[in-house]
């Protein structure tokens, strides 16, 4: 399986300057291909990324000399990715979707580029890692601020600028992957917005809401930065003060959702989940906040992703199944509100909408795991990773 582990990296001033100049030619190189692949298109021509390689490092030596200081990863992946985009953008006008044409690159954002031209062999690694140390090509040894956590055979490497400094990315074949802790069974997860998650067994995870808790340093940062002149060296130091509290906020909201989707996988058999149109649910402009504060898709994704390394099953429920107001003890489905907070049944049954909707999310995840012969419910479907 592979892993990817994100390690934030101590590098002396060269080792930044050449960071920075690699980013350059990775972009230069990204925005040169993507320029000639739309000149040959609209030549009716049929480009590939395999001759825009080809002719780059042809004209290099002449027209980019500055190019060959860094390593030839650099500008390779950086055309490679190029092709990669034209592949998702046909795909998805195949498939109906919105396409998003390829953009060109800007300087400070998202700036990275590959840093190692993979394992020359099968079964070796592509770049050396002794402890806290990481050798890359035309570099050598960098100081990284925890040592690798997965063991195996390292493919690749890239190196990113973030808010607060350099990472790398080493992508790791390993037999490293989650194991089940404890089988609890079947359980109903609901997400929600006072509380990120509640089980159907009554356990509340509340979420830390970073964004809430930080909205009045963030908006006084942005006050700041708008205050000071585009492209001075205020500018600049306003700037980097906001790119890191945005960064801390997105950091506090991973690492809460990492943890309760490690917890779900690792404890749980089978886990029943609502398939949430979140794209739709933020453009209610009274809650599209702490929607997104709370990280409702991410969350499905790390979910989907683990269970895939404890052989558990995911059941994905339809976003149209009235899970908060059918009663989870008779099945009666009543007309409730948002303010209305509880679900009132003739039957008896008094309970939390969002512990009742679990509880309903739990009952289709079990009667979707007994179908036999691959059938499945209308209102939900099995995800067995």
């Amino acid at each position: 399986m592979l892993r990817v582990h994100k390690i934030k990296l101590n590098p002396n001033k060269a080792q930044e300057h050449y960071f920075a100049q690699a980013c350059g030619v990775a972009r230069h190189a990204y925005n040169w291909a993507l320029a000639e692949w739309k000149r040959h298109y609209e030549a009716g021509e049929k480009p590939s990324e395999m001759s825009l390689r080809k002719r780059y490092n042809a004209i290099k030596p002449v027209e980019f000399p500055w190019a060959l200081d860094v390593t030839k990863c650099a500008p390779q992946q950086a055309i490679k990715n190029v092709g990669t985009a034209f592949q998702n953008f046909f795909k998805n006008v195949k498939q109906g979707k919105k396409p998003g044409y390829p953009k060109f690159k800007k300087k400070g954002q998202h700036d990275s580029f590959r840093a190692d031209n993979g394992p020359q062999k099968k079964g070796e690694s592509a770049v050396k890692v002794e402890g806290k140390r990481i050798q890359l090509p035309k570099i050598g040894w960098i100081r990284m601020r925890e040592e690798v956590r997965f063991s195996g055979c390292i493919q690749s490497t890239t190196v990113s600028k973030m808010a607060d400094g350099w990472y790398i990315s080493v992508l790791v074949e390993t037999a490293n992957t989650l194991s089940m802790r404890a089988d609890k069974g079947v359980v109903g997860v609901d997400f929600g917005v006072k509380t990120l998650a509640i089980l159907s067994d009554g356990t509340e995870i509340q979420g830390p809401k970073p964004q809430k808790k930080l909205l009045k340093r963030l908006r006084r940062l942005n006050k700041s930065l708008s205050r000071k002149k585009k492209g001075s060296a205020n500018f600049k130091k306003a700037k980097t003060k906001l790119s890191k509290l945005h960064k801390r906020i997105a950091d506090v909201r991973e690492d809460s959702l990492h943890k309760l989707s490690h917890k779900l996988a690792t404890e749980y058999g089978v886990i029943g989940i609502e398939d949430l149109n979140v794209k739709g649910m933020v453009k209610n402009r009274s809650l599209a906040r702490a929607i997104s504060d709370q990280g409702f898709g991410k969350l499905r994704i790390l979910i989907e992703y683990k269970v895939a390394m404890t052989c558990a099953t995911v059941v994905i429920v339809d976003r149209w199944f009235p899970s908060s107001k059918t009663c989870s003890v008779c099945g009666a489905i009543h007309e409730l509100k948002l303010s209305d907070r509880t679900m009132n049944c003739e039957c008896g049954n008094t309970l939390d909408r969002d512990l009742n909707a679990a509880i309903n999310l739990k009952n289709y995840a079990v009667s979707s795991t007994v179908l036999a012969c691959g059938e499945k419910s209308a209102d939900a479907k099995l995800l067995v990773v």
